[in-house]
């Protein structure tokens, strides 16, 4: 009965913003409140703590900061200066990206850090060569997830150790080789879908453009013609940097960092503050705010564990075991995936201590499962996408970055199941 609730919850919520045009997540939080209260016998309180917090200071701080750094020209001055690095070749930008968020989440930083840092550098490239600012998005997502199962990244740490606990152990060569394949074939359809033939035919392109002309903003504001590097974009990039190395080499919160150099930044600028606080993404941040919070309030009530626990107890151990993964698709579009690595893999234990299934396919096709979904506008990666993208187009990502979330919510858990439970 529990589960049925939960569901018509959800269909409420969305439901209703579609058809009253409101904000999801402001009627997720009210939903939140009546059901958590009325019916599973919370306190008001204890719901309210549901709100991701540190997802809330991660999107604050990084759209203050690149707004900031939009608005004194900064990001202008990075895109321009990196733009012979594909030598005009479009359909590299998406890939590149792809490749830098691989290698730095597989080096170790976390997956949030890593799509803070690259998606607003990202989108501020796709504008710049009229690329569909979600194929970007998903590009960063998809090499975020690929490398964030290297033996040294976060991901596979959280797994193995669990795992440990349970008494499993897995190659981490083939976890590592296996999920890393299935997100650059994932970031291929990506790739065919959403504009990668096309910018495959205009090839090499010359720069054309008035250099007077800045593609961030809406493409009306201008930069000087010289395009020099002042000292207010050295001060901006010089912070930029600091928060890089903060977060991936000392693994200090990327929010609270971006948030700090915003701050400062206005501080010390203070002709750009009311601009940056115009790119800030408040609509986003109740949004997903609120939907986390809906997520939240059932993870409290007990609804997610128990739909788990029905899960594992399918009598048949192929079926039980795709159930899982499709549970692991759907908590995780909306929750944290690194909690669900902690809450699935112990209850799978007694499937994969048994034999019943193959262990160390069935662990690939849960990372994959869990975190193909992070696509999902719900997630921090795919709420980021959206806060980071152009006014005029972010209402038109949201909808492509639901409509590729909710299929991977299918696809991943079924393809994964097929290819590395099945066969």
């Amino acid at each position: 009965m529990q589960e049925l609730v939960a569901v018509s919850g959800l269909v409420l919520i969305f439901g209703l913003s579609m058809w009253r045009k409101i904000n999801m997540g402001a009627v997720a939080l009210v939903v939140a409140f009546l059901l958590g209260v009325l019916y599973f016998g919370q306190t008001a309180s204890g719901i309210a703590s549901g709100f991701p917090g540190s997802l809330l200071i991660t999107l604050l701080g990084v759209t203050y900061l690149f707004g900031m750094a939009r608005a004194n020209g900064t990001i202008d001055q990075i895109v321009g200066g990196a733009v012979g690095a594909v030598r005009g070749r479009v359909a590299l930008v998406p890939w590149v990206f792809f490749i830098l968020a691989a290698i730095i989440t597989g080096s170790g930083a976390l997956s949030a850090a890593t799509n803070a840092i690259l998606i607003p550098v990202g989108l501020a490239f796709a504008q710049r060569y009229r690329i569909n600012p979600l194929l970007v998005g998903l590009c960063i997502i998809n090499g975020t997830n690929a490398g964030g199962f290297s033996p040294i990244a976060v991901y596979y740490n959280i797994v193995d150790g669990v795992l440990d606990k349970v008494g499993i152990s897995v190659d981490a060569g083939q976890l590592f080789l296996w999920t890393f394949i299935a997100n650059v074939v994932i970031n291929a359809v990506a790739f065919i879908l959403l504009g990668g033939p096309e910018l495959m035919r205009r090839g090499r392109e010359e720069e054309t453009a008035d250099p007077t002309t800045s593609y961030l903003g809406g493409g009306t504001a201008t930069i000087t013609k010289t395009a020099t590097w002042t000292g207010q974009k050295i001060v901006t990039l010089v912070l930029m940097v600091s928060i890089l190395v903060g977060a991936l080499g000392f693994k200090l919160d990327v929010g609270f960092l971006a948030l700090a150099a915003a701050v400062t930044l206005s501080a010390l600028y203070p002709q750009h503050s009311k601009e940056a606080l115009g790119h800030i993404g408040w609509n986003v941040i109740l949004l997903i705010g609120g939907i986390v919070t809906y997520i939240s309030m059932l993870e409290t009530a007990g609804v997610i564990k128990e739909l788990a626990n029905s899960v594992a107890g399918i009598g048949t151990p192929l079926l039980a075991a795709l159930m899982m993964l499709v549970v692991a698709g759907v908590v995780s579009a909306f929750a944290s995936t690194n909690a669900m690595f902690v809450v699935l893999v112990p209850l799978a234990a007694p499937l994969l201590t048994t034999g019943s299934i193959g262990v160390l396919g069935f662990v690939i096709a849960l990372c994959i499962a869990a975190s193909a979904v992070d696509s999902s506008p719900f997630s921090t990666g795919g709420a980021l996408v959206v806060a980071n993208t152009e006014e005029e187009k972010r209402e038109k990502t949201f909808r492509g970055m639901m409509i590729w979330g909710m299929s991977m919510i299918v696809a991943a858990p079924l393809l994964a199941w097929l290819l590395f439970v099945v066969i």
